[in-house]
C-alpha cells in the first residue's frame, strides 16, 4: 500500500478516535455572569473530564441549548436579561429539553428560595461559594440517572405503565411527561408498590447515599410527581403517610 495513503488512513483513524473520545465526555453548560466563577468552574470541570460551554445571560443560555443541547446545565439564579428561574421554566416547557438535568447555583440561602427553584423544575441546587467536591458529586449522580441505559421491560401499577426501554410513562393511555428525578422516583415506587418509604429511604434510593440533599427536596419532587401523573378525577396514587413517608397505593390519601 502506498505509504502516503497509509499515513492518511492512520491520521483519519486517530482523528476519528479523538472525536469519539471528545463526544463521550459529558457537555456542561455554565450559565453565569460572574467571570471569575466561570473560570473556576471551567478549570475544575475540564480537569475532571467534562466538556464545557458558557452563557453569560438567560437568553444566550436558551440559544446555546437550542444549538447544542448539553448533558447538564449549571444555572445561576441571578442573571441579566432573563433570570435563572425563568430559564429553568423555559427548559421544562420545551419537549426537547424537558428532561435536561439542571442544577441551580445560587447565593440565596433562604429555604423558601431553594424550594422555589426546585418547584420551577430544577433537579438540585447548590449555594455559593461553590464547594467543588459537592457539586461534582451531584452532577455525576444526575448524569448517572439521566444517561443510564434502561433495563428492558415494563413496570405497571393500577392504570400506570412505564416502558423502561423507551423511557416512556402512560396513564390510561395518556402520555405523562416527567423530569429525570420524577421518572426515577416513580420507577422506584413502581418497583415497590404499596410499601411506605421515609424521606431518608427515598433520598438514598433515588438520589444516592453519597449525595447530601435536604429531606424537603423529596417533598418538592413528590408534589411535582403528583401534578404530573394525576388529572382529576383520577385517583391520586401517591399516598402520604403521616410521620412515616410516601407510598404508591390505591388507598385513599
Amino acid at each position: 500500500m502506498d505509504a502516503v495513503m497509509l499515513q492518511e488512513q492512520e491520521s483519519a483513524a486517530i482523528g476519528s478516535a479523538s472525536n469519539a473520545t471528545s463526544l463521550a465526555k459529558p457537555l456542561v453548560l455554565i450559565v453565569e455572569d460572574e467571570a471569575s466563577l466561570v473560570t473556576l468552574l471551567r478549570y475544575n470541570l475540564e480537569k475532571q473530564g467534562f466538556r464545557v460551554d458558557e452563557a453569560g445571560d438567560g437568553q444566550e443560555a436558551l440559544t446555546r441549548i437550542a444549538e447544542n443541547t448539553p448533558d447538564l446545565v449549571l444555572l445561576d439564579w441571578m442573571l441579566p436579561v432573563m433570570s435563572g428561574i425563568e430559564v429553568c421554566r423555559q427548559i421544562r416547557r420545551r419537549p426537547s429539553t424537558r428532561e435536561l438535568p439542571v442544577i441551580m447555583v445560587t447565593a440565596r440561602t433562604e429555604d423558601q428560595d431553594a424550594v422555589r427553584g426546585l418547584n420551577t423544575g430544577a433537579d438540585d441546587y447548590i449555594n455559593k461559594p461553590v464547594n467543588m467536591d459537592a457539586l461534582l458529586a451531584r452532577m455525576r449522580a444526575l448524569l448517572r440517572r439521566s444517561n443510564a441505559v434502561p433495563t428492558k421491560g415494563r413496570l405497571m401499577f393500577h392504570d400506570i405503565s412505564m416502558d423502561l426501554a423507551a423511557h416512556r410513562v402512560q396513564r390510561n393511555g395518556r402520555a405523562l411527561h416527567l423530569g429525570p428525578t420524577e421518572f426515577r422516583l416513580l420507577e422506584f415506587f413502581l418497583q415497590h408498590p404499596r410499601r411506605v418509604f421515609s424521606r431518608e429511604e427515598l433520598l438514598d434510593a433515588v438520589w444516592g447515599p453519597d449525595i447530601h440533599v435536604e429531606p424537603r427536596t423529596v417533598d418538592v419532587h413528590i408534589r411535582r410527581l403528583r401534578k404530573a401523573i394525576n388529572t382529576p378525577p383520577e385517583l391520586d396514587l401517591v399516598r402520604t403517610v403521616r410521620a412515616a413517608g410516601y407510598a404508591l397505593d390505591t388507598e385513599p390519601v
